[in-house]
């Protein structure tokens, strides 16, 4: 036989790559295998599943015992198939159900054992032997119907009868007899108020059912808000810790300055009475400063000097040269 180490290394490779990927796929796929998968497959049919999902528990008797795998359509039932644990036992006439596990509407798959010895793998429990979720909105519509169909006067009229006949009963049991016979007289008398109670809910029962997948992701929503602060707790915390600190240290330096900022914020308010008192003439010197402002720039806008003229004088150059320098002041900025 060849030794191993004069072997081509690269089909050892090859051979080695294709065991690993093997290994990891048998290891996310491990619920499938033969031996050491999630149990045996069943199959039961239902008229319908509700809100029944693939990985809901199984309970067989009340007791955890697989998960659901899936489901199909098949013509007018729906065949779903679950998985049972190994070892786990229930007879070949059992039925299944689906049922609520919370009151948010999680369902679970639930398996009556019926019948002596062990159902084989592979079986199918017909429609016949399952039970459909009952809808809530369903139960109210049925509650509605009956309270509609009670002749409360003929009720009220009974209970009265039977309220005299417990006359020459014990105290005790006349005490609950009349008692019973005055709850009677009020649902009586509030009939229609029952009734639009019960219409009411219905509604509401039905809104909500109807927006199950959005309850569902609120949920989900919140459950993600709540870990977010649960792993910021700490970060939250020193915030406030620091925050508690700052307000500490800005009352501390309010105390000790407050001796320096009285004066000041006195002398501020004296600036400001002072100029309170002198509006009228700031707004005057600030409406008139502009226009002096503009005749001050055009007149020292041709150089060094005031410049000015005089209208009116005969056209003779000389005498118009010698005005020009007698009316010529000096800038005190200096030139000439």
């Amino acid at each position: 036989m060849k030794p191993f180490r004069e072997r081509n290394p690269v089909i050892i490779g090859l051979v080695g790559f294709a065991l690993i990927a093997t290994a990891i796929l048998a290891a996310f796929r491990a619920d499938e295998l033969p031996l050491i998968g999630g149990g045996d497959a069943y199959y039961a049919n239902f008229s319908e599943i509700g809100g029944l999902r693939p990985g809901n528990e199984v309970r067989i008797a009340g007791v955890a015992a697989g998960k659901v795998k899936s489901f199909e359509l098949q013509g007018n039932h729906v065949r779903v198939e679950f998985k049972i644990d190994k070892g786990v036992e229930f007879g070949p006439e059992s039925g299944a159900a689906i049922k609520v596990r919370t009151l948010l509407g999680a369902m679970y798959l639930g398996v009556t054992p019926v019948g002596s010895g062990q159902m084989k793998t592979g079986t199918t429990i017909g429609v016949d032997r399952t039970v459909p979720p009952y809808d809530v909105v369903d139960a109210f519509s049925d509650l509605a119907e009956t309270t509609e169909a009670i002749d409360i006067p003929k009720l009220q009229e009974a209970l009265d009868t039977l309220s005299g006949i417990a006359e020459k009963t014990p105290e005790e049991f006349q005490g609950a007899i009349r008692g019973f016979s005055a709850v009677s007289s009020n649902l009586a008398a509030r009939d229609e108020q029952i009734n639009t109670l019960l219409v009411s809910l219905k509604k509401v029962t039905g809104v909500l059912n109807s927006r199950d997948e959005e309850l569902v992701t609120l949920f989900k929503d919140s459950d993600v808000l709540f870990r977010a602060l649960s792993e910021r707790r700490g970060s939250i915390h020193n915030l406030l810790v620091a925050t508690e600190k700052f307000s500490i240290e800005l009352r501390g330096l309010v105390k000790d300055t407050r001796a320096d900022l009285k004066p000041t914020l006195d002398q501020l308010q004296e600036v400001v009475t002072v100029l309170r008192k002198n509006e009228a003439s700031i707004d005057e010197i600030l409406r008139t400063f502009g226009p002096f402002l503009t005749i001050y720039s055009n007149a020292l806008g041709n150089g060094p000097w005031f410049d000015s003229y005089v209208a009116g004088l005969p056209p003779n150059l000389g005498v118009a040269d010698q005005l020009k320098k007698a009316l010529s002041l000096q800038n005190p900025l200096g030139g000439s």
